[in-house]
């Protein structure tokens, strides 16, 4: 009969990595977070990413991006590269957003991150309340990017590298003010629409739902 394992002292742990640790101890060592930024803009694409620490390996402060600044996510976003064992990427265009809807697209764009990791991950942490489609031993977690801090990681990764893409897009499209709104709904942003029309990186599928519900206010 093997010995029990000494339970976890859950105090000492962050409150963070307390779902992590209580997997590692299950001798499960590659642990995936999971996480997407830019489900809700107008325009642009959806961006995953996929993060793999060694196990106990943890960074203070780390939290959900959207809660730091861009040169606290820019800075986070070093770290996390310097010391993660893997890291995964995937990007959906805006096209296909509107071809097969954004739930499946965000979901397509997690799945492409985790194939992108350059080792096997044995359990995924997924931020939201999906699953994936795939043989991986997975948990779903609202509001995850602050309850789990690989997932914390990945929605840092996943921030920084779409908000990279939107100054890019900013330079070529500068009327849309990208490099500000990064192609949310601001009052800007759709005027800016109103007044040149859509570019080639806007989600036809949300425009149409955007301004029909401001026509049904009016």
């Amino acid at each position: 009969m093997e010995p029990l394992k000494p339970r976890l002292n859950l105090k000492k742990i962050p409150f963070n990595l307390r779902i992590e640790q209580s997997i590692w101890e299950r001798n499960t060592k590659f642990i995936a977070g999971v996480d997407e930024a830019g489900r809700g803009p107008l325009a642009g694409p959806v961006v995953a990413a996929a993060v793999i620490f060694k196990p106990n390996e943890y960074v203070p402060d780390i939290k959900d991006s959207k809660e730091l600044s861009s040169k606290q996510r820019d800075s986070f976003s070093n770290i996390i590269m310097e010391r993660a064992i893997a890291v995964g990427v995937g990007i959906i265009s805006n096209r296909i957003i509107d071809e097969i809807n954004i739930r499946q697209a965000t979901l397509r764009a997690m799945q492409k991150a985790i194939n992108g990791l350059s080792i096997k991950p044995e359990y995924l942490l997924i931020d939201g309340r999906d699953v994936l489609d795939n043989f991986y031993e997975q948990k779903a977690i609202i509001d995850g990017d602050n309850l789990c801090f690989t997932i914390s990681a990945a929605s840092i990764i996943a921030k920084v590298i779409r908000d990279r893409l939107m100054m890019r897009f900013h330079n070529k499209y500068p009327q849309f003010g990208f490099s500000h709104n990064k192609g949310y709904a601001t009052q800007f942003h759709r005027n800016m629409i109103k007044k040149f029309g859509p570019c080639s990186i806007h989600r036809q599928t949300f425009l149409t739902n955007v301004f029909a519900e401001q026509d049904d206010i009016q």
